[in-house]
């Protein structure tokens, strides 16, 4: 398997459903607007999205997908077959539990997390609605976080990439077209989750019998629950949910503290913060989904230098890639912001501000992909302690910084992302320094030369776009389709130098090559 091919075709499938979900957010906006009926409906999907990002994106993969490719290396088709059929039967059995407990308990879900809507008795009970209608996507979205492990083990990354595509083409069909047949329309994207979430479950289920390892469901509940290889998930899967919960707790405490400041903090920060996701999904999601299957298998077969091997190549692409993309995020602040956000009731100011927070922001893009990168070293051993620990180091400095940054130098909101930027380079370093003290990570030769190619590269770079982009004032004086070409061609005449210089340097695509099956 070329790992450089397998993250390519992951991170083109990632490029294609957020391309969908930009298209997916407008099409709401454009349907519904603002107001009673989608702070009804962001709220009731909330729930069991939270719940899919804590477990099935989180927690269960962690702790699931090092168990499955020791069980392929080591116990062999049979055995392995049966600790799919045993923990689909048992993680059926808890879904459909969680999952009936939380439309019986919707009225009391939604008073937790928005008790203000209780003092507008039609939007509390729209919004108890929706969350029964959409609370069945935790059950469907935890068994595609199986199958895709099960697919991901196997080297077959494309489908799951492409599955998240699914959800978003619903929203657009039914906010399009089914909406004007419910009373309330909006009744229409909770039957979206609904279907979404069901056509992501479905789409894997012929993938995983041309693999012959579709999970059957065990008639002996108990016999399953008794399995061992069941009994090391569910004992993995406390540590994870727990570091998995850790940035959700941060991200909850920030959230609160930019709800005190200035009118529009929050908002700055969640466009910055929406910038910031493009370039950490395509690279960030797309590295960790391939390497932690690929270093799972090393593990399996005891081979450490292929191991370390692999670990070195995630961390000079994310240098490679993630640099560029930082750079570029802090260079050129205002003509992304001033382009995809500048009209309607969008401000000068605003655009000002949330420039300052996507700058402070980009300081730990290389941080948060380099721990997508070095947190599946652990995972991969089936230690998720370690990275639980470092988490909870994290969380504790951020706050500390934000003492710091927001009442010591009155940073404000931008305190508060470069708190979030700091504190996802100090998770980086010290994940990198756990693996170099077990020895799991030995770097390769060539880092010096490697380095100051990069750097020269980034010079370039940096040098170009300083010059090119001109003065902020007229980024806000251009027309928005005056906005659209010249950041088009500074991102096209940024990538083209950037690359240029690396190649006029010596570096060559087959350099990155590596083949971890």
């Amino acid at each position: 398997m070329n790992l450089l091919r397998a993250l390519a075709t992951v991170s083109g499938m990632t490029l294609i459903s957020r391309i969908l979900g930009f298209v997916r957010d407008f099409v709401i906006a454009h349907a519904f607007g603002a107001g009673l009926m989608t702070d009804a409906f962001f709220v009731a999907f909330k729930l069991p999205n939270l719940l899919r990002r804590l477990f099935a994106e989180g927690a269960f993969s962690q702790a699931f997908v090092p168990l499955l490719g020791e069980y392929r290396n080591r116990v062999g088709e049979a055995g392995t077959r049966e600790l799919l059929d045993h923990t689909a039967s048992v993680l059926g059995f808890v879904l459909f539990l969680v999952t009936l407990a939380g439309v019986l308990a919707a009225p009391a879900l939604v008073w937790l997390f928005a008790s203000g809507f209780a003092a507008e008795p039609d939007k509390f009970a729209l919004t108890v609605t929706l969350t029964r209608i959409t609370f069945p996507y935790i059950l469907f979205m935890s068994l595609t976080a199986m199958a895709a492990g099960i697919l991901n083990t196997w080297s077959r990354f494309a489908l799951p990439a492409f599955t998240p595509v699914l959800l978003n083409l619903s929203f657009i069909v039914m906010a399009l077209f089914a909406a004007p047949w419910f009373d309330p329309p909006v009744l229409a994207l909770g039957w979206a989750v609904f279907l979404g979430g069901m056509a992501q479950l479905a789409i894997q289920i012929p993938a995983l019998r041309r693999i012959g390892m579709l999970p059957r469901p065990s008639r002996a509940l108990g016999a399953a629950w008794r399995d061992a290889g069941v009994r090391r998930i569910l004992k993995l899967m406390g540590p994870a949910t727990l570091g998995v919960s850790v940035a959700q707790v941060s991200l909850l405490i920030n959230t609160q503290i930019a709800s005190h400041m200035q009118g529009g903090s929050v908002s700055w920060l969640y466009y910055a913060d929406r910038l910031m996701e493009f370039p950490a999904g395509l690279l960030g999601a797309a590295l960790g989904t391939i390497l932690l299957p690929s270093l799972s298998r090393q593990h399996a077969k005891g081979d450490p230098a292929a191991y370390a091997r692999i670990l070195d190549w995630g961390l000079r692409l994310t240098l490679l890639l993630a640099l560029p993309a930082a750079l570029g995020l802090a260079l050129l602040g205002i003509p992304l912001v001033a382009t995809l956000f500048f009209h309607g009731a969008f401000t000068a100011e605003a655009v000002e501000q949330t420039r300052w927070a996507l700058v402070a922001y980009s300081t730990g893009l290389v941080g948060m992909i380099l721990v997508k990168v070095l947190a599946p070293g652990f995972y991969a051993q089936q230690n998720v302690k370690t990275p639980l620990k470092i988490a909870l180091v994290s969380l504790c400095a951020t706050q500390i910084m934000n003492v710091f940054f927001i009442w010591g130098l009155d940073l404000r909101h931008a305190g508060l992302a470069l708190s979030i930027g700091l504190a996802g380079l100090l998770n980086a370093l010290l994940l990198f320094l756990g693996l170099r003290r077990r020895k799991l990570y030995v770097p390769e030769a060539g880092w010096g030369g490697f380095c100051l190619r990069l750097c020269l590269a980034l010079g370039a770079l940096a040098g170009l776009l300083l010059l090119a982009q001109g003065e902020a004032a007229d980024w806000l004086a251009y027309s928005a389709a005056e906005r659209v070409i010249r950041l088009a061609g500074l991102v096209f005449l940024g990538i083209a130098v950037y690359f240029a210089t690396l190649w006029r340097l010596g570096f060559r695509l087959r350099d990155f090559r590596l083949w971890g099956a």
